[in-house]
């Protein structure tokens, strides 16, 4: 599926530390003036600096998209998925495998001939179809959160702390001093291509919690550390196959237009033999409702491409579009 590129999804936001938040170096420094555990930094902007990398942001999110989909699913491997015709269009069972536990994936060295990167997809778990794994890559990609150049700089503050011995009430390690970032905003960006709009839809749940503090961020999270607000501003789906035309959406090399202005999951774009194949969801569309103007139809640039946009204020109507064909899935499965 990665050969192609038919749906892609971008999300701007912003995460600002509603508390300390520490993203610990990977290793300590010579300098004796320096905290015993720093804040990562990288070169940005002509000078160091701090920075939320990508892969702990996209750890996180995922950690809280399995617990999510383990909340209605399984954690382990459905016995009766291999079973299952893909031809029959029954829903797939819905779980979550442990990144961190390689038996999780023993399915994988399953003896079949005729396995396939289609037939690999269909059995990987919901969260690795979204965030990859060994055996096949992942759809979402997020960026670096770096400073946002417009606000004020972001402010770190040093502080101490000990280890308690559980048995003796004693200091077991410590004291010790680390450094954390209590003020700042720091700007990234969310990429989905070739999506389903339960994939969304999960996404936007995560991001939600995240901002209600339901999980955090970095070190210490158990002791309160890690909490951000989240600021979406604005969000893109762009369809790079399509063509617009007197207000219209015409898929490349049809000429029938759509029925109406609507998001559409990958499997909506592809035959129905390899959709099932997939495992992809039937007739995974969400149509909008252009009379309320809460999107920007457009043109991508140099005239090829449709783009719908959403501004900051407006895109919980997207996620809400998303969240539906997320719930209709539950139902399925619970069903």
């Amino acid at each position: 599926m990665h050969k192609r590129f038919v749906n892609h999804c971008t999300i701007n936001l912003t995460i600002s530390p509603r508390g300390p938040v520490l993203i610990k170096s990977g290793k300590e420094g010579a300098d004796p003036t320096k905290p015993d555990m720093e804040f990562v930094e990288t070169y940005h902007g002509g000078g160091r600096s701090i920075y939320l990398p990508g892969s702990s942001l996209k750890g996180a999110l995922r950690a809280h998209a399995e617990r999510i989909v383990r909340t209605i699913g399984s954690d382990r491997f459905p016995p009766d998925l291999p079973n299952l015709d893909p031809q029959d269009d029954l829903p797939i069972p819905l779980w979550a495998t442990d990144p961190l536990n390689q038996k999780s994936y023993k399915y994988l060295e399953t003896p079949q001939k005729e396995k396939d990167t289609q037939t690999i997809y269909r059995w990987s778990s919901f969260t690795d179809q979204l965030f990859g794994s060994v055996a096949i890559a992942a759809r979402l990609r997020i960026e670096d959160a770096y400073p946002d150049p417009e606000q004020p700089k972001p402010r770190l503050e040093e502080r101490n702390g000990v280890a308690i011995d559980r048995v003796f009430g004693s200091v077991a390690v410590g004291p010790f001093n680390y450094q954390v970032c209590t003020e700042g905003a720091f700007r990234t960006k969310i990429h989905l291509k070739n999506f389903t709009l339960e994939q969304l839809g999960l996404l936007g749940l995560v991001l939600r919690d995240l901002r209600e503090g339901w999980f955090g961020l970095g070190f210490a999270k158990s002791r309160g550390m890690g909490l951000v607000d989240v600021k979406l501003n604005d969000a893109r789906i762009e369809y790079p196959g399509c063509v617009l035309e007197g207000g219209q959406i015409y898929t490349l090399g049809s000429q029938t237009p759509w029925e109406a202005v609507a998001l559409k999951g990958s499997g909506a774009f592809l035959p129905e033999a390899e959709r099932q194949n997939y495992g992809f969801p039937k007739k995974d569309v969400q149509p909008l409702d252009a009379s309320k103007a809460e999107f920007i139809l457009e043109e991508m640039d140099y005239g090829l491409g449709v783009r719908l946009s959403w501004s900051d204020n407006q895109i919980d109507d997207l996620f809400r579009m998303a969240v539906a064909a997320w719930r209709k899935r539950l139902q399925e499965v619970a069903a």
